[in-house]
């Protein structure tokens, strides 16, 4: 058992209050449920017992608040995960948005994974593109599935394009031309693409 340290009010809702266990910073919860349950300062509680409170009383606007997140732009389950935490809402309540939204096909990381390397596939290379997929939380497997869609020819054409636009107005000495080369490596292209990249610089330039 812990115990309540603090219960303040939040800035930016005031229907909301921040609840604090043994001094740190334990969750968010309606301020109409805290004083439904009579929640107070020095009372000792489970940390089970505020997550079955927030989850009954909050899983419908952590859904509401988890959708308009999503509204501009898709999400990967790791990104609406941590929005939800950043809100204060507990595992229980962000385990139950998360099981909601993929019922409802709003959520689907390989399907996102697909989508951001089409968008992205022609301003960066492949191991890029997985490094910030997999920092968004994509499987390995997933990631790997949509990058299969970016063949060497793709890599290639999109390589070449950054460099010839990198290199623009520049005189193509070696040592500019080993900047390019580095540049290209730093957009997430393999060695052999970016040789090849350069490889084409240099033919046309002859």
């Amino acid at each position: 058992m812990s115990e309540i340290t603090s219960i303040t009010p939040q800035v930016k809702d005031k229907t909301r209050c921040n609840i604090f266990v043994d001094g740190r910073f334990c969750c968010g919860m309606k301020l109409e449920v805290v004083v439904k349950n009579r929640l107070k300062v020095g009372q000792t509680v489970s940390a089970e017992e505020l997550s079955k409170l927030q989850l009954e009383s909050e899983k419908r606007v952590a859904l509401d608040k988890a959708l308009t997140h999503i509204s501009s732009s898709a999400k990967t389950e790791k990104q609406i995960a941590e929005y939800l935490a950043g809100k204060g809402y507990l595992p229980a309540v962000v385990d139950y948005v998360l099981e909601k939204m993929r019922g409802y096909d709003f959520v689907n990381d390989a399907a996102y994974a697909k989508k951001y390397v089409e968008e992205k596939s022609k301003s960066k290379g492949k191991l890029l593109l997985k490094m910030e997929l997999r920092g968004k939380g994509v499987s390995e497997a997933d990631a790997e599935r949509a990058l299969l869609g970016v063949d060497g020819e793709d890599q290639l054409a999109a390589a070449s394009r950054i460099l010839e636009k990198y290199l623009r107005g520049k005189e193509l000495d070696t040592a500019t031309l080993q900047k390019g080369y580095r540049y290209l490596l730093s957009k997430g292209f393999d060695y052999d693409v970016a040789k090849s990249a350069l490889g084409k610089i240099k033919e046309a330039d002859e």
